[in-house]
């Protein structure tokens, strides 16, 4: 598998990233996921509108907690043309405990454990830890990339002013 050549550091340590680098104005490839419920999801399930995807390594984190908290709380303000698809290489099960615990009910759990479709095609699978490195991708309703960003530290957060206005500015 191709070697992302994104320079991401986990704890202090240079991790390697797997799959194509993602770049604004890229096509997005359609992908595979399994909701909370183990039903098999697709990125061509959400055509027509602007899609965030917020990508972490852990639910089980401090700080993907936190990134999940701020998405599904930014998402309530959101146009219903804006659908944020939060992934990681959690088990459904945990992503729903979370959800359920946590009152995230704005977001789309998405969980790419199975068949790691999603962070091979996207270049964020972590080899090192067969886990998602932190990020976030804006696709278009036309399923073009108008915004990335590779977490430089993975356990730092997201821009989420500049994701959330890349998404508004496409609607």
């Amino acid at each position: 598998m191709e070697k992302n050549k994104n320079k991401v550091t986990f704890q202090g340590n240079p991790v390697t990233l797997l799959g194509k680098e993602t770049k604004v104005n890229d096509k997005a490839v359609d992908f595979k996921v399994l909701n909370n419920n183990l039903e098999s999801v697709k990125l061509s399930d959400f055509d027509g509108k602007v899609k965030i995807l917020s990508l972490f390594p852990s639910i089980d984190t401090g700080v993907c907690s936190k990134q999940n908290h701020v998405f599904n709380e930014k998402a309530a303000n959101l146009s219903k043309d804006i659908v944020i698809l939060a992934i990681s290489n959690d088990l459904p099960f945990a992503l729903k405990r979370f959800c359920g615990a946590e009152g995230i009910d704005n977001l789309i759990t998405l969980s790419d454990h199975k068949d790691l479709d999603f962070s091979s095609k996207y270049g964020f699978l972590i080899e090192e830890l067969r886990l998602i490195a932190r990020g976030v991708i804006v696709i278009d309703k036309n399923n073009i990339v108008k915004y990335v960003e590779y977490v430089p530290e993975i356990g730092e957060e997201p821009d989420y002013e500049s994701a959330i206005n890349a998404a508004k500015s496409l609607v």
